[in-house]
């Protein structure tokens, strides 16, 4: 029993630390998510896109916002290390859009 139990505890960590890592990266994708949607919300009430956005992020994460006449785009770019320095660093990104409200000047 003990040798059976030494042979496979290896890899009963490997696969734990994979599974956090893929919690952990997609916690993060989601905060990506929620900041670009929020971030573009914003812009197209012509609020601060960076400050809503903020919110959601870690430190380093960039958020590019852009526009023309009917809608707003946000695109939201987060590094992330999801088990610290054991693991390669990784960007996790998303986008959103949202319709321009009326009556806002351009």
């Amino acid at each position: 029993m003990t040798a059976e139990l030494a042979a496979v505890l290896p890899a009963v960590v490997a696969v734990l630390a994979l599974g956090l890592w893929a919690v952990s990266a997609v916690g993060m994708k989601v905060r990506a998510i929620d900041a670009a949607n929020s971030a573009a919300i914003a812009a197209a009430r012509g609020e601060d896109a960076q400050a809503v956005a903020a919110a959601y992020l870690p430190d380093g994460a960039t958020v590019a916002v852009s526009s023309d006449d009917t809608v707003a785009r946000a695109v939201v770019t987060a590094p992330v290390r999801p088990l610290g320095a054991l693991t390669p660093p990784m960007d996790i990104t998303a986008e959103a859009a949202a319709p321009m409200e009326p009556g806002l000047p351009q």
